[in-house]
């Protein structure tokens, strides 16, 4: 059954949270480019085994690792362990721990429909309770309007059901530089 030129497919998004907002679908073409990036890494092992990573972001590197992966139902969902180099002095995660993967998870919702590079071009987020080394914070979200250059997404995160964190962004669709950006000079 066709629905509004829509084939079957998986969706992505709050379905009980936001009933009301049209959730994005995810068709296989899609499911396909989100798990064939280049930069794509698997882990195979421990904790996070089958939970995937860009390999490419070396600030994400650094301050992760950082992890997603897509649902069953289309949905992405993305973690962290929360290590020692999270913790700000108060030994609660740094709000710019928390930002940082905010910004990671925006990436990670939009990647079965962003289709090449972006770049955030607005973040807005509401820090709501802390968490602490050793706790799992998972990230969940959607994508609340998809449009030729701008992509609008909103997300929250979590530990063990309570919510730390919300957030919203918008990504900007660019074009591949074929040239390395010119370096600075004073």
């Amino acid at each position: 059954m066709r629905e509004s030129g829509f084939t079957p497919c998986l969706r992505i998004g709050f379905k009980d949270l936001f009933p009301k907002l049209k959730a994005y679908r995810v068709d296989d073409i899609t499911k396909s480019a989100f798990l064939n990036r280049p930069d794509l890494h698997v882990c195979t092992e421990g904790e996070f085994a089958g939970w995937r990573t860009w390999s490419g972001d070396n600030f994400e590197i650094n301050n992760g690792p950082f992890w997603h992966r897509m649902e069953d139902d289309g949905s992405v969902r993305c973690t962290f362990r929360v290590e020692k180099k999270h913790l700000n002095g108060m030994r609660n995660v740094h709000g710019g721990c928390f930002m940082a993967f905010a910004d990671y998870c925006l990436f990670a919702f939009a990647s079965p429909v962003l289709q090449g590079p972006g770049v955030t071009v607005s973040f807005a987020c509401e820090f709501l309770d802390a968490a602490r080394e050793g706790e799992l914070v998972e990230g969940t979200g959607e994508i609340t309007r998809a449009g030729a250059s701008l992509i609008f997404l909103r997300g929250e995160l979590k530990s063990a059901g309570r919510p730390l964190f919300t957030f919203s962004g918008t990504i900007k669709r660019v074009k591949r530089s074929l040239a390395p950006a010119a370096a600075f000079t004073a």
